[in-house]
């Protein structure tokens, strides 16, 4: 069963639940209303059902209230920055802000942050730039327990591996590319298991490596204490692009890759690297300005295909959730709302 919440009764209530955790007024303002605008967005594997394993991650001290990032290197429009496990929605935006500011100066900004708790929906530090007439890239890891299995393998090797992009287009929201390099998010699965769904098959291998269409195999443990894994999208080209992200996002950031046992930590740590551009000192704006919307244009002139109702950009589906979500509110499962009440009262929050 699910029940509908308007998104200001949702970040009242993530707020102080953040706040009993000890988050600052603003701390806790700013990832309240970042987890929102993921489930506004029609992104609940990154909205307010990720507020109890925060708290779990806050009481075990792998996730460090009111910190801020840590300049480890500064070469102008390369930088290198430590997250030191401070919440990923602050740490996060301070590292952009930092590195867009950069980028507005020099034309471009190389920003390797490493040690960041759970970042979000990266999506996030895309529009960010965007807004500000960036285009930026990002690559990132995870390190928590290794739910995806890679290409060819039979168990979890590492996480879900976000990468994104954001272009700014003249006249038109921006073209924002942002996904799990898994063929679905960990936190969607969460959300299936919660609402008692089976998902679509291709999605999943059991503790045995053999195929399920069961999500709890990645979210409560198995016989034995095993877990299965998700797949990697797209084959061998998504695992490629999974392993990269690691590298980059783990390795090159400083931050460190995943190459041990599993443990039952709470904290998800994550690394990322990215590349910020400004048109506007590229020399290419004015033809890039033309060229961009004139693909566009072309592209969406394409006729629905059988079963569509036509052909949208990256970013469309998450604008229009958002118009829909703001109007209707947000649903959460009876179990993601129970377990949002357990949080609270785990750090004393008094939820009603």
């Amino acid at each position: 069963m699910t029940r509908k919440h308007s998104a200001a009764q949702l970040r009242a209530i993530v707020g102080s639940v953040l706040l009993k955790a000890g988050s600052s007024p603003e701390e806790a303002r700013t990832v309240a209303d970042n987890l929102v605008l993921a489930n506004l967005s029609g992104h609940d594997s990154h909205g307010v059902g990720m507020l109890p394993r925060y708290v779990e991650a806050v009481l075990e001290g792998g996730l460090k209230p009111n910190g801020s990032i840590a300049i480890k290197f500064d070469g102008g429009c390369l930088l290198a920055l430590d997250g030191q496990r401070g919440y990923g929605q602050v740490v996060g935006e301070q590292a952009m802000a930092l590195a867009m500011t950069r980028a507005q100066e020099a034309g471009s900004c190389v920003m390797a942050l490493a040690n960041a708790h759970h970042l979000g929906r990266i999506g996030h530090f895309a529009e960010m730039a965007v807004a500000r007439g960036l285009v930026s890239i990002h690559f990132v890891n995870v390190q928590s327990r290794p739910v995806v299995a890679p290409w060819g393998g039979g168990d979890g090797r590492y996480g879900t591996n976000p990468f994104c992009v954001g272009i700014p287009l003249p006249g038109q929201p921006p073209f924002l590319l942002d996904f799990a390099t898994s063929r679905v998010a960990q936190g969607k699965m969460r959300v299936a298991h919660n609402e008692g769904r089976q998902v679509e098959p291709g999605y999943l291998i059991d503790e045995k490596g053999q195929p399920t269409t069961n999500p709890g195999v990645v979210v409560v443990p198995q016989p034995g204490g095993m877990f299965g894994a998700l797949l990697a999208f797209g084959e061998h080209k998504g695992y490629g692009m999974a392993v990269a992200c690691e590298l980059l996002g783990g390795a090159l950031t400083g931050g460190g890759t995943w190459h041990r046992p599993a443990d039952n930590q709470r904290a998800v740590i994550n690394g990322m690297f990215t590349i910020l551009v400004d048109p506007r000192k590229l020399g290419t704006q004015e033809s890039f300005a033309q060229e961009a919307l004139a693909f566009v244009e072309w592209v969406k002139q394409s006729p629905p295909g059988a079963g569509s109702d036509g052909v949208m950009l990256a970013g469309d589906p998450e604008r229009k959730a958002r118009r829909q979500r703001e109007v209707e509110g947000i649903a959460l499962d009876d179990q993601t709302w129970s377990e949002i009440l357990a949080a609270g009262a785990k750090v004393g929050a008094a939820i009603s």
